[in-house]
């Protein structure tokens, strides 16, 4: 592996134009795609194997045109002040905007709040109901405005209008700080490098990735059905990798610099060494996210498939484009330890003249002397971070969940005082009894079980379709639709379908947005564990091969489990116990999302793996090349720790950014991957690790023989290199022949 990557960065550093020329030409190919792609169209949300999803596609058959996925509106009114509803002036005006809401191109339908009964008890509010032939992403903006306008209209003759349903849902905003995230970056590379050059070649690099990446996404974004989220999230990560991958082969080629190699000799090593350690740390967050394909969640699958997409460019980028950049840059990129005379580089040169440790060194030091403290610390923060993730809440947001300066919000909550809690998660229960001998028995039994259930407020009577064989009823539960009492409801009625099953042979399934969002939780839930086997074990096996060790994978992962309980706990003291909530920009705290604990998981162990390969491979590289064990932690923390710190300020900078997101899921995601990189680099990988190194010596690089005989030899601490003599020109012109 390291003779192989060593060959391919001379060669680019060569042929830097040619390699130069193939990216700019893929950068250009995509954006051209981008550009001349259709504006991306259905994003469906189903979930296969579900109940509420069989629902849905049997009403798709049953009721043609009925549908069902269609994006839906609530136009709530409510009557001023020591007013009803039903008082002249404001029932016309309710149904002039009945009127002009049904003209709407997309619409199927408008129920007039009169006609439905959709007048509260009170009689002070009322709402139509506005169903849409497409889903919410698909909806035209124009459609939009149009429901908008109506409301307004209504607003002018005095009501008070809100509008509810995800008919208004729109493609989010990341907001400024994704660009603060990048400034950080950027500083943070110059500090690290003391050169603007070497600084920007990163930057530079991780750009065109991302710009590739994001582009690719968008232009078969219409052909994959591909959301505005999958490529927010590809973006977040493909940044934040693309950035570091290239910051380790740029810290190395300047180390090596430092040597006195030659600068061809010196790209060509630094990306047969640290290169090595990309590929594979790039092959963990591939298996991580490709991993989230096994929950069969066709919306995760794509977004994991997306993001692995960009990690993929991104080290083909950092093996390929960094060294031609290099070329490029030439005696402007100096080696490590010399900075331009503006970054202090006469008292760094002093500094490293008087042979003064550097603060890597020194903190390895104190580690090896008390790895028990420092170990015993390390886990009982991490322990303490990690309590809250013991009241964990899951659900999918629905309006509920919106700020309250939002109109769904408000008109959430005026839904709420006027038909009680349960009226904003409906339950549709859907019966089919084409295999039943009296289909009408079979639906009244069905509404009268139900009736007897608790916490149900109304049934509605069956409404078949033509053929009389399906039929649905609509109930409305007494609780919210994200409580723990729904989701009992939901369960009980689903039990009692089992007894008509017995009864009468009609099939009864429950489904809605409510007993979706039920349904996809109790999924993502059933494939955490296998999910986690299957990466863990897979990134077991290949860190195994990496570190030719039984005890370094093994410590790496439970290492990682650590830092994601922590991570989990953090995003439930924020998200949903609110715990500096406005700090974070949380104006509504409520359940963690659904899709958060898996996602996060599969992210934060290929990033965590990143630093791990990264740190102990110059380790391991000490070791093989024979030091002691603590010496080789100590030299693993000399030349590494520096570059790994800088790579986790950055990597948080990036994630953090994302927190300005209007996306809930995106300001989520971009917290918790940014706390977990902070407790997976500093407490992890700066403190436990060596710890536990220290404490297991020459046992943690123990491999059975048999073992050591079987597997592939990938040669990532570069021992091939070393043993290699340079070439003269002859020899490498050869060697680019072959």
């Amino acid at each position: 592996m390291a003779t192989f990557l060593y060959k391919l960065g001379r060669l680019a550093f060569r042929r830097r134009h040619f390699v130069a020329l193939i990216w700019v030409a893929l950068l250009t190919l995509a954006g051209v795609g981008a550009a001349s792609a259709p504006a991306a169209g259905s994003t469906s949300f189903s979930i296969p194997g579900t109940e509420a999803q069989k629902a849905f596609d049997l009403l798709e058959q049953r009721f043609p045109g009925m549908s069902a996925d269609g994006a839906t509106a609530r136009v709530v009114f409510k009557a001023p002040h020591g007013e009803k509803m039903t008082d002249a002036g404001n029932k016309a005006t309710v149904e002039d905007t009945v009127k002009e809401l049904a003209d709407g191109s997309e619409v199927t339908s408008v129920a007039d709040p009169y006609k439905a009964n959709a007048v509260s008890k009170d009689g002070t509010i009322a709402y139509a109901s506005v169903k849409y032939e497409v889903s919410g992403m698909e909806l035209k903006d124009s459609s939009r405005e149009a429901l908008e306008d109506a409301g307004q209209d209504a607003r002018d003759s005095g009501l008070t209008v809100e509008i509810g349903g995800d008919a208004l849902q729109t493609t989010p905003e990341t907001g400024a700080t994704e660009v603060i995230g990048i400034a950080v970056a950027a500083v943070v590379l110059v500090i690290t490098f003391g050169s603007l050059i070497a600084a920007g070649l990163p930057l530079l690099t991780a750009l065109i990735g991302v710009g590739i990446g994001i582009s690719t996404i968008t232009a078969l974004a219409s052909a994959l059905e591909l959301g505005s989220t999958t490529s927010t999230l590809a973006m977040m990560i493909g940044l934040a990798v693309g950035i570091d991958y290239a910051l380790f082969i740029v810290s190395r080629y300047r180390a090596e610099l430092a040597e006195g190699r030659e600068r061809e000799e010196a790209a060509g090593r630094a990306v047969g060494t640290a290169g090595s350690a990309v590929v594979f740390a790039g092959l963990t967050v591939v298996i991580a996210l490709v991993g989230l394909s096994v929950v069969n969640i066709p919306m995760l699958t794509k977004m994991g498939i997306a993001a692995a997409g960009t990690v993929v460019i991104a080290v083909l980028i950092a093996l390929t484009m960094i060294p031609a950049l290099l070329g490029y840059a030439g005696k402007k990129v100096q080696p490590a330890g010399k900075k331009s005379r503006w970054m202090g580089g006469k008292r760094a040169e002093r500094k490293a003249e008087s042979g003064k440790p550097n603060m890597g060194t020194r903190w390895a030091s104190f580690v090896v002397r008390r790895p028990v403290a420092v170990l015993l610390l390390g886990i009982v923060g991490l322990g303490a971070a990690a309590i809250p993730a013991s009241s964990l809440e899951l659900g999918l947001p629905d309006d509920g969940s919106q700020p309250t300066s939002t109109t769904q919000r408000r008109a959430y909550d005026l839904l709420s005082d006027g038909f009680g809690p349960g009226f904003n998660g409906p339950l549709m229960v859907v019966v089919d009894a084409k295999g039943s001998a009296d289909p009408d028995a079979a639906f009244k039994q069905v509404g009268d079980d139900i009736k007897d259930i608790k916490n149900v407020v109304t049934v509605t009577p069956a409404a078949p379709n033509k053929a009389g064989d399906t039929a649905t009823i609509t109930v409305i539960p007494k609780s919210k639709p994200s409580s723990v009492t729904t989701e009992d409801l939901v369960h009980s009625i689903r039990d009692k379908g089992a007894e008509v099953k017995a009864d009468t042979d009609a099939t009864v399934l429950v489904t809605g947005s409510t007993a979706m969002n039920i349904d996809v939780s109790e999924k993502l839930n059933d494939a955490l564990i296998p999910y986690l086997a299957l990466v863990v074990g897979l990134a077991f096996l290949l860190l195994i091969v990496v570190f030719r060790s039984i005890l370094v994978p093994l410590k790496a992962a439970l290492g990682f489990l650590l830092s994601v309980m922590a991570a989990l706990g953090a995003v439930v003291a924020v998200f949903q116990w609110g715990w500096f909530a406005g700090l974070m920009g949380v104006e509504e705290t409520g359940p963690v999302m659904s899709m958060m604990p898996i996602f996060m998981v599969g992210v934060v162990f290929g990033l965590a793996m990143d630093y791990e390969v990264f740190l102990v491979t110059r380790m391991r590289e000490a070791y093989v090349h024979g030091e002691k064990p603590n010496q080789a932690v100590v030299t693993g923390f000399k030349h590494g720790a520096r570059v790994v710190t800088a790579a986790a300020v950055i990597m948080m900078a990036v994630f953090a950014g994302f927190i300005g997101s209007s996306e809930s899921m995106v300001k989520m995601i971009g917290f918790g991957l940014a706390i977990a990189v902070f407790f997976d680099a500093f407490v992890v990988r700066m403190a436990i690790v060596p710890a536990v190194l220290a404490l297991l010596g020459k046992k943690a690089w123990w491999l059975p023989k048999w073992l050591d005989r079987a597997l592939p030899n990938v040669d990532v601490e570069g021992e091939g290199l070393r043993t290699q003599s340079d070439k003269d020109k002859d020899g490498d012109r050869e060697l680019v022949r072959v």
